[in-house]
């Protein structure tokens, strides 16, 4: 099936005038069934995206395709429907490898970048790390990468050593390259935030890490929905995804690694496929990246994000960052005409994520209220409490849009948002 038939209503042009026109964003909308129920009988208004991303009808379908067709495991079997379900799987890692821009050879399948960074932890820096060393970690990362270095610096004597940020809500950068010293062997750093929409300069983070020999862990879970991808250009060591956030199915993700690297970490689990011979006094490990891939993967799950890859390409990254950005201004004009509301994280640039407080009323009190609206927005600290500490709040709300958004939900969000106030009073 070609891309434009892949994309099924989302094929907003025809191949003469597909590079001229912009697509039809109206029509990429009816592709995701969710979006046109109720929610407390009002139309839904989905700002959660930076949570996970809706589903269009492509993906959907590809799962359960698979699941009637040509459900069998992978690699496991020389029979017809083994075959087609492997293909189906590697070649949804080579359309992840294309859209990161990375070989496939050194793309790790896993279930999203939680796992992805704890296979590093684990895998890398428990055998590597030693006492008094340090691990540099920003103040803006989600508790996905901190937590696994805390547990790893209590196990090696490391110790963790935070980049602070600057009240717009963009990394010091200038602090970040001080604290470069030769005690530093491992930098974990975000490429966008999910809860300020900071877009970091990871490339030339990464370029300066390099030049003083720490090891680079970036975070992309809120980059891949974002911005277009080109991880080999980044010049990290490795990079964390995670397929719900870019329309694919839950549990499904990848971690890229300098292939150096992962040839010499050790499995972080193990079971099978991820073996050449075993027997009771040895085992041979297999060839990356299947060494870090024991036992059976989320096969339809990965078919499914293989289809999700297909649909975002057929749109286009570019096209997509456009329409967010667009979207990000009308919602941020809209929002700063709130007497009382405060925006955290302004960086220039930043992907299409707010979050905000109005004076006088609590987060969780307003995401209620505006769930009876129909509005599904995110309240609390959003995996990122050391971020909140540092701005001095309890809890934000947090309004993340997509693509598939419209000009008119942010009119009715921020007339509900002025509704739910008032109930507050």
């Amino acid at each position: 099936m070609s891309t434009s038939e892949n994309i099924g209503s989302a094929a907003v042009q025809d191949t003469d005038t597909a590079t001229a026109q912009a697509p039809d964003w109206n029509r990429i909308r009816m592709d995701f069934p969710l979006l046109t129920r109720a929610v407390n009988d009002k139309p839904l208004i989905y700002f959660d995206n930076a949570n996970t991303s809706q589903k269009p009808v492509q993906v959907i379908a590809a799962v359960d395709s698979f699941y009637r067709n040509q459900n069998a495991n992978v690699s496991r079997a020389v029979h017809a429907l083994g075959s087609e379900a492997t293909d189906a799987y590697e070649g949804a890692r080579n359309k992840l490898a294309r859209f990161m821009g990375v070989r496939g050879d050194a793309l790790i399948l896993c279930s999203g970048t939680t796992f992805a960074i704890n296979l590093v932890a684990y895998a890398w820096a428990l055998p590597n790390l030693k006492p008094g060393e340090v691990i540099l970690v920003s103040r803006m990362e989600h508790h996905a990468n901190i937590v696994p270095w805390q547990l790893i610096a209590q196990r090696t004597g490391a110790r963790i050593q935070v980049a602070e940020i600057l009240p717009d809500g963009s990394l010091d950068l200038e602090a970040l390259y001080k604290a470069m010293t030769p005690q530093v062997k491992l930098l974990a750093i975000t490429h966008v935030s999910n809860v300020l929409g900071t877009v970091n300069p990871v490339r030339e983070i990464c370029r300066a890490a390099r030049k003083a020999g720490i090891v680079t862990v970036v975070d992309g879970s809120q980059a891949a929905p974002h911005l277009p991808l080109d991880v080999a250009a980044i010049g990290c060591d490795f990079y964390a995804a995670t397929g719900h956030k870019i329309c694919g199915p839950t549990g499904t993700g990848a971690l890229w690694g300098r292939r150096e690297l992962l040839q010499a970490m050790p499995p972080f689990i193990g079971g099978g496929e991820m073996i050449k011979e075993v027997s009771f006094e040895h085992t041979t490990f297999n060839d990356v990246p299947y060494k870090f891939e024991a036992g059976t993967p989320n096969i339809a799950g990965f078919v499914g994000l293989g289809a999700a890859l297909d649909y975002l390409e057929g749109v286009g990254m570019a096209a997509i960052r456009a329409r967010e950005a667009e979207l990000l201004a009308h919602l941020t004009e809209e929002l700063n005409r709130i007497e009382g509301l405060r925006i955290f994280g302004t960086a220039p640039d930043k992907a299409a994520v707010v979050s905000f407080l109005i004076e006088g009323a609590h987060a969780h009190d307003l995401a209620t209220l505006l769930d009876l609206e129909g509005v599904a927005v995110r309240s609390g600290q959003h995996c990122a409490h050391p971020l909140l500490q540092y701005f001095g709040v309890a809890a934000t709300l947090r309004a993340s849009l997509a693509f598939y958004n419209t000009h008119e939900e942010i009119e009715d969000f921020v007339a509900a948002l002025h509704k739910a106030r008032a109930l507050l009073g």
